[in-house]
C-alpha cells in the first residue's frame, strides 16, 4: 500500500542558538582540557537529551555547590547558560573553586541593562516567568526588594511600586514577543515615565524562531516543537503556533513521544524546534515521519542567524571537531 503524502513545513532558523551551542562547547571542552568529572551548576541548558549526552562523556550535574566533594574542587564547575545569582560566583571563590562561566551573553546583556537602570535611580521591574533559572539569576543581581517580577498582564495591573515616576524594565530572553509587548503596554499605561532599557532585552533567536513558527503555521495540522517541558522558549513556540493558525500543537522530547494515533489524519505537520533542542533530533523526528508518509520536507525560513560567541578564554586553545560535537549536530 503506497505511504499517504504529508508536507512538513520545516521552520528556519531552529534549534541551538549561539549561546546554547557556546555553553555545550564549554563542557565538551573543559572534558577535553582537564579531564572528567567536570561539575555543572543545574543543568547546562534545558534539554534532557543534551544533559545526558553530557553526563555520559563525564559531567556530573549539582544544583549547589556544596554537593562537589572535596577531593574534587580543583575540577572546573560550569554555571549554566541561563546565568546566576551574584552568590554564586562569590561562592565558588569562597570554596576555592575553579568555575567557568557558560552565561549566555544576551543574558549578561540584560544582567548590565538592569544595574544600568539602579544606577540611574531606578526601580527595576523584571518581566519574566517565576522560578525560571533566567529569572532567579538576573534578579539575584541585586539586593532584595531592589528589583520586582511582573509577570502578565494581570500583575501589570496590580503592580504598585513605591516610586511611580523612577521606574525601568528588562525582560526575561525567552518570552513571547507578543506577549511581552501586552505587559509593557499595560506597564507604560499606568506608569508613563517607565524608561526602556538601553536596547532590546529579547533574544534574537527567541524572536527568530517565533517568527518562523508563524510564517509556518497557517492551515497546519499539527505543529511539533521540538523541546523540554522546562524550556521557556519551546514552550513559547507551541502557544505561538496554536495562535498562528496551527490546529493542533505539541511540544516532544524524541520522535518515540509521538502519539501518532492522537492527531488524525496529517495532511500539513510543522516542525521546529526550541533554542536548546539539538538537530540530530529534528532529522529523528523527520525520518519517523518518512517511515510512515510519503513525505515532501519544504523549508519556512524567516532569518539567517551568523552569530557566534567566543568560549571562555581557558578554552580557546583547545581544538573543538566536528566529532566533539556530532552527538548533537549530527
Amino acid at each position: 500500500m503506497n505511504a499517504p503524502p504529508l508536507t512538513i513545513r520545516l521552520c528556519a532558523p531552529r534549534g541551538f542558538c549561539a549561546g546554547v551551542d557556546r555553553a555545550i562547547q564549554i563542557v565538551v571542552l573543559a572534558l577535553k582540557a582537564y579531564g572528567a568529572p567536570v561539575y555543572v551548576r543545574h543543568e547546562i541548558v534545558h534539554n534532557r537529551y543534551v544533559v545526558e549526552g553530557l553526563e555520559a562523556k563525564g559531567a556530573i550535574f549539582v544544583e549547589e555547590l556544596d554537593e562537589i566533594p572535596d577531593e574534587h574542587r580543583k575540577q572546573p564547575v560550569v554555571f549554566s547558560a541561563h546565568g546566576v545569582p551574584k552568590s554564586v560566583p562569590q561562592d565558588a571563590i569562597a570554596r576555592n573553586l575553579f568555575y567557568l562561566d557558560a552565561t549566555c551573553p544576551l543574558v549578561s546583556k540584560v544582567h548590565k541593562q538592569a544595574l544600568r537602570h539602579q544606577r540611574l535611580g531606578r526601580h527595576v521591574i523584571l518581566i519574566g516567568h517565576e522560578g525560571h533559572p533566567e529569572v532567579i539569576g538576573t534578579m539575584g543581581q541585586m539586593a532584595d526588594g531592589a528589583m520586582s517580577l511582573v509577570e502578565t498582564v494581570e500583575d501589570a495591573e496590580r503592580y504598585a511600586p513605591d516610586d511611580p515616576d523612577n521606574l525601568g524594565y528588562v525582560t526575561q530572553t525567552t518570552l513571547s514577543v507578543d506577549d511581552m509587548k501586552d505587559v509593557i503596554a499595560k506597564l507604560k499605561e499606568r506608569f508613563p515615565n517607565l524608561q526602556d532599557p538601553a536596547s532590546e532585552s529579547l533574544c534574537y533567536a527567541t524572536t527568530n524562531r517565533q517568527e518562523a513558527v508563524k510564517l509556518a503555521a497557517a492551515d497546519c495540522d499539527l505543529f511539533l516543537i521540538v523541546g523540554s517541558p522546562n524550556s521557556s522558549n519551546s514552550k513559547r513556540l507551541v502557544e505561538v503556533a496554536l495562535k498562528s493558525g496551527a490546529r493542533q500543537a505539541a511540544l516532544v522530547q524524541r520522535a518515540s513521544e509521538i502519539d501518532w494515533e492522537a492527531f488524525g489524519h496529517l495532511q500539513t505537520v510543522g516542525l521546529s524546534a526550541g533554542a536548546s533542542a539539538p538537530e540530530v533530533i529534528v532529522n529523528e523526528i523527520i525520518d519517523a515521519f518518512r517511515a510512515r508518509y510519503d513525505a515532501t520536507v519544504e523549508l519556512a525560513e524567516m532569518a539567517e542567524e551568523n552569530e557566534h560567541f567566543p568560549v571562555n578564554r581557558e578554552l580557546r586553545k583547545i581544538e573543538l571537531t566536528h566529532e566533539d560535537m556530532a552527538w548533537v549536530n549530527g
